[in-house]
């Protein structure tokens, strides 16, 4: 209940335990949609450049597609505009939107003295990774113990995961299906150069998006296709060694074992 004590509900669309989209990221989709800049949005909307970016990668990450297509431009600004889909997501939120609230008006008019601050809980799941892509199982090599699970992400992108056999039939996980890799970015090593030989299971082609150092490491965004993002968590010892810039080519590293998958 609001503090007014008038029954409200915030909305999140989602699909199983994955949480999706809420006001706060459909309100961030409008504003690109107008002001047709991530820059702009956010200053409009009180939130850091950062943020805002944050917030875009991950919509595009847990979606089969695109819903923002944005060309980089940093604080200053770069050019982004709302794809087809995720018009269609702004309109599907807004109309569930508009029957949530007209359910809510109905349900408190009948529920005078009731505790309704118990009825409602939210049940998204939350998780630490920084990474979670979505993508469908192309394939299952099982195991007596471990199973090998690789999920098409798109564009040709595969990640492959070493899972428990159990993992395998509790979760479903069969050909087909739709899945979340979790990863977490401290999981992903970045290399450069060609024809590299690495015990890692994952060797995804991307290039360098976004770079923010700190005072021991430096985050990096890679761009891996399909309007997909990964972040990798690196010394900057490291960043520099490699000399990562926006722009680079590189490749992420990443082993089965570190993979989680989730469904929905």
């Amino acid at each position: 209940m609001s503090a007014n004590g008038d029954l409200n509900a915030s909305l999140t669309l989602r699909r199983g335990a994955m949480a999706r989209v809420g006001l706060d990221r459909v309100a961030l989709v409008e504003a690109i949609a107008e002001l047709g800049s991530i820059s702009a949005a956010a200053t409009r909307l009180g939130l850091s450049y950062r943020g805002a970016w944050d917030a875009v990668q991950a919509l595009n990450n847990l979606f089969d597609g695109p819903v923002i297509e944005a060309a980089p431009g940093g604080r200053a600004g770069g050019a982004a505009s709302v794809t087809p889909r995720g018009r269609a997501v702004v309109e599907a939120f807004r109309r569930v939107q508009t029957e949530i609230d007209a359910a809510l008006a109905k349900l408190e008019s009948g529920l005078a003295g009731e505790p309704t601050r118990d009825l409602f809980w939210s049940l998204g799941m939350r998780t630490s990774a920084r990474n979670a892509l979505r993508g469908t199982i192309s394939h299952v090599t099982p195991g007596e113990v471990n199973s090998e699970v690789t999920l098409r992400l798109g564009d040709g992108v595969d990640i492959t995961a070493i899972v428990t056999r159990h993992s395998v039939e509790d979760l479903g996980l069969a050909r087909g299906k739709p899945a979340i890799a979790l990863i977490k970015s401290s999981f992903v090593i970045l290399a450069k150069g060609e024809n590299l030989r690495t015990s890692a299971r994952n060797q995804i082609a991307g290039v360098v998006s976004s770079r923010e150092d700190g005072a021991v490491n430096c985050e990096i965004g890679l761009s891996i296709g399909g309007g997909k993002t990964l972040t990798a968590t690196v010394t900057l010892e490291s960043a520099r060694a490699l000399d990562l810039k926006v722009g680079d080519a590189v490749t992420a590293l990443v082993k089965a074992p570190h993979v989680i998958l989730a469904v929905e």
